[in-house]
């Protein structure tokens, strides 16, 4: 994974300087995702219940199980998408010195950080490009389903009037994922559910149902899926032995 980016971060570095080649940059970072991908020995089976359309901006919320989401969502989205993420993964070398370049950094904690997230977050909504957060925050672990979502994808989804896309990961976690003791190459399912519009919503009124909706949304069809279930109760097995 990282030497993908090494081996290509001269590339890399050229379009992160100026935000008008960001659309370019987008294109370079699908093809190292890809690579990344399908050198690592995974295949991608992404099914779309609605599809994207061009020029158009959108809230992608994906479960979060894995280092390899990002590059799946990337892999699959031909629109340029900006994420937001935490500053700690700046101190990741090499990765965080593009990281800080062309994600919108929060720091949770500091009012300040989440104000100017949504300050940046409109100047990049004005171009036409969508935005990305992993609502659970963080990877959870192993033996966890889907952990709760914060509230920041949703606040900023109905302030800009752009229609949540949730999408389900089965299998990052159960192939690529931080336990040591299993993983392996195989076929990477990703489905992208019906959109959730945000038009005529408050944040005040309307966020924690927006957020209940799109979690309920990616819970079920986790929780219906009997090879992700099996993987995720693996955990509680090892528990129950020990």
């Amino acid at each position: 994974m990282f030497a993908s980016i090494l081996i290509l971060s001269p590339l890399l570095l050229v379009f992160t300087f100026k935000e008008n080649q960001y659309p370019i940059f987008w294109k370079l970072a699908r093809i190292i995702s890809k690579i990344l991908i399908y050198g690592m020995g995974f295949r991608l089976d992404f099914t779309a219940e609605q599809e994207i359309e061009p020029n158009k901006s959108y809230m992608f919320c994906p479960n979060h199980a894995s280092l390899l989401d990002p590059f799946v969502l990337i892999a699959i989205s031909k629109n340029p998408i900006v994420f937001v993420g935490k500053k700690e993964l700046v101190k990741i070398p090499v990765f965080g010195f593009f990281y800080k370049r062309v994600v919108i950094m929060v720091d949770r904690s500091s009012l300040e950080s989440r104000k100017r997230v949504f300050k940046m977050a409109k100047e990049r909504l004005q171009n036409g490009v969508s935005m990305a957060i992993f609502p659970e925050g963080l990877v959870p672990t192993e033996d966890v389903v889907l952990a709760p979502f914060k509230q920041g994808a949703f606040s900023l989804a109905i302030e800009f009037t752009i229609p949540i896309v949730p999408q389900t990961y089965y299998d990052c976690k159960r192939f690529f994922s931080w336990d040591v003791f299993k993983g392996r190459p195989g076929k990477l399912r990703i489905k992208q559910h019906k959109f959730i519009e945000t038009k005529e919503m408050s944040v005040i009124n309307d966020m924690n149902q927006l957020k209940d909706k799109t979690f309920a949304t990616i819970y079920k069809e986790l929780t219906n899926d009997e090879k992700y279930m099996k993987d995720t109760n693996r955990q509680n097995e090892r528990k129950i032995k020990s």
